[in-house]
């Protein structure tokens, strides 16, 4: 496997822990707060501005992020190949 599709496929691993572990709440001084805290830093960079372009959707009063979603199809669909993953 290429070093790129390797780190690629990890930060996707990221982006999905991230996920996973915003929907549970995380007391400060857990040790899973500083697990988040690294995935957050590790995925904000990219989230973010995606997040400020397309703010997210209201279902039902609570609002729907959909940065994650179309940042997974961006380096899925765009970026992987570009750098030769399979």
């Amino acid at each position: 496997m290429k070093p790129q599709c390797l780190l690629l496929t990890l930060y996707l691993v990221a982006m999905f822990g991230r996920i996973i572990l915003s929907w549970f709440p995380i007391s400060p001084d857990s040790p899973m707060a500083s697990v988040f805290s690294v995935l957050y830093s590790i995925t904000e960079p990219v989230l973010g501005p995606v997040r400020r372009l397309l703010p997210p959707v209201g279902m039902g009063g609570m609002g729907l992020d959909l940065s994650p979603i179309i940042v997974t199809f961006g380096l899925q669909l765009l970026v992987a190949p570009l750098i030769g993953c399979r």
